[in-house]
């Protein structure tokens, strides 16, 4: 579990808990849509626009670990891997959580449109 939360402070962390709300938000949706019995065409879209929202946040993280990583190289004026290494885990790890959310908010629209044909 402390590895996780490590990951989760390495991306970020408005970036990555930010990320992590909207996928328990998203999962809460796809649960109170498979309860219901009734048309959840407006619950379907907003999961959508949760899950676009996750992902152009998540890239809204990695250009600012670019932007940390280049600025550490420029103050430093020289070019090392370990140098660069906090940047880009942060460049990484909040388009990663938007990816999942996403594929987590796609999966459950999925099940829900199945669900509503039968």
């Amino acid at each position: 579990m402390k590895q996780i939360i490590d990951k989760l402070d390495d991306g970020g962390p408005l970036i990555t808990v930010t990320i992590l709300i909207l996928i328990f938000v998203i999962v809460a949706l796809i649960i109170k849509a498979a309860i219901q019995k009734e048309d959840n065409k407006k619950t379907i879209s907003l999961i959508s626009s949760i899950a676009w929202f996750a992902i152009a946040w998540g890239y809204l993280g990695r250009t600012f670990g670019l932007i940390m990583a280049f600025d550490k190289v420029a103050s430093a004026g020289d070019i090392t891997p370990s140098l660069m290494a906090g940047g880009l885990k942060m460049a990484l790890i909040g388009p990663l959580m938007g990816l999942m959310a996403f594929i987590i908010a796609r999966v459950g629209i999925i099940f829900l449109t199945l669900a509503k044909k039968k």
